[in-house]
C-alpha cells in the first residue's frame, strides 16, 4: 500500500494505466492524466470548483440531441476544434485551399441538387448565385468532384435550429467534366451560437459575443484526393474579425459581386471561389465535426 500525495498520485496513476493494450490509447490518455493533474495543481482546484465543473459537463451531455451537439459546440468556442483541424491540415497546408470548421449543425442527409439549381427550398431573402472550378494541387479540374453545401437562412437560423429541422439551405452538388460547379442559395447572415444552454452561459461569463460571422460551409471529395472542410466567410460582416470559434482565415474571406461579367447566371449577385484539394493521404478524416444524429445514437 501506498499513502498519496498531491505529488504522487499522478505516478500512481500512470502506474495502473501502464499495461493497456492499444499503444496510442496509453499515450493519449497517460498525456490526459499529466495535463489534468498538473492543471488542478496549477490552479489550485477545490472540492467546490471541482463539482461545478461536473456539474456543467452534464449539462453540456444533456443538451444533446439528434439536431444539437453542444460538445461539438464547446469544443469551437474553446478553440480547440481549430486547433485540432490546423494540426491535421498542416502536412498538406501549402497543397490545398485553407480548411474551416465542419461546425455542429452538418447533416449527411442532404439531397442532391442539380448544377444551377438552388439550396433554398422554404427560405426567402436576396438570392446569391455561388460558382467555380474545384482543381487538384496541380491546377489539373477535379471532373465529378462532389460538393456539400450547408449555411444559414436570411434571418440567420440553421434548419436544425428552425422549420422543425425540415431540410433548408443546404443541398450536394456534382462538378461538371470539367471540374465546375454553379449554385443558386441566398445571402447568409452571421449569427449568435446557442446561447440558451451551459455553453452559452460560459461565453456570457467570459464577456464574450458569441457571433459568428456569415458564412457558407464546403465539404468537397474526390477520389484520390484529401477531402477538404471548409467555409466562404463575407467581408462585409461586423464580426469578421472576431469569430467566436475562431474559423476565419483571409483566404477564405469573400465579397459578392453585383454584376459579374463571368458569372453563369447574370442579374443576381454572385461569388467566385476556385478551390483546390490536396492528395489522398493516411491522415483520416478532416472533419472536426459531425452530423449530431451520429453522436447521439
Amino acid at each position: 500500500m501506498q499513502d498519496l500525495t498531491e505529488e504522487t498520485v499522478t505516478e500512481a496513476v500512470l502506474e495502473q494505466m501502464a499495461s493497456t493494450p492499444d499503444p496510442r490509447l496509453k499515450e493519449v490518455m497517460a498525456s490526459l492524466v499529466r495535463h489534468m493533474h498538473d492543471f488542478a495543481r496549477e490552479v489550485r482546484l477545490t472540492p467546490e470548483e471541482w463539482l461545478k465543473a461536473i456539474g456543467f459537463l452534464t449539462q453540456v451531455g444533456q443538451m444533446c440531441t439528434e439536431t444539437r451537439q453542444e460538445f461539438i459546440l464547446l469544443s469551437d468556442v474553446l478553440g480547440l476544434s481549430a486547433l485540432v483541424q490546423q494540426m491535421h491540415d498542416a502536412p498538406v497546408a501549402a497543397e490545398g485551399t485553407q480548411s474551416s470548421l465542419l461546425g455542429p449543425f452538418y447533416r449527411q442527409d442532404a439531397p442532391e441538387v442539380p448544377l444551377g439549381g438552388s439550396i433554398a427550398r422554404q427560405a426567402t431573402g436576396p438570392e446569391l448565385l455561388l460558382y467555380g472550378t474545384v482543381r487538384d494541387s496541380h491546377g489539373e479540374p477535379l471532373a465529378g468532384a462532389y460538393i456539400q453545401l450547408w449555411q444559414t437562412d436570411p434571418d440567420g437560423l440553421y434548419d436544425l435550429q428552425a422549420r422543425d429541422a425540415t431540410i433548408d439551405m443546404r443541398g450536394n452538388i456534382r462538378c461538371d467534366d470539367q471540374g465546375r460547379y454553379w449554385v443558386r442559395t441566398l445571402k447568409p447572415r452571421g449569427y449568435s451560437i446557442p446561447m440558451d444552454g451551459p455553453v452559452g452561459t460560459l461565453v456570457r461569463r467570459q464577456n464574450r459575443h458569441g457571433h459568428r460571422p456569415a458564412h457558407i460551409h464546403f465539404l468537397i471529395s474526390a477520389p484520390g484526393h484529401r477531402e477538404l472542410v471548409t467555409a466562404l466567410y463575407f467581408a462585409d460582416d461586423a464580426h469578421i474579425d472576431s469569430d467566436t470559434v475562431f474559423g476565419v482565415s483571409s483566404q477564405l474571406v469573400v465579397h459578392a459581386r453585383a454584376n459579374d461579367p463571368d458569372a453563369p447566371v447574370r442579374g443576381i449577385p454572385a461569388v467566385r471561389y476556385d478551390f483546390k484539394l490536396a492528395a489522398e493521404s493516411s491522415g483520416g478524416s478532416g472533419r472536426v465535426g459531425a452530423d449530431p444524429k451520429q453522436l447521439a445514437a
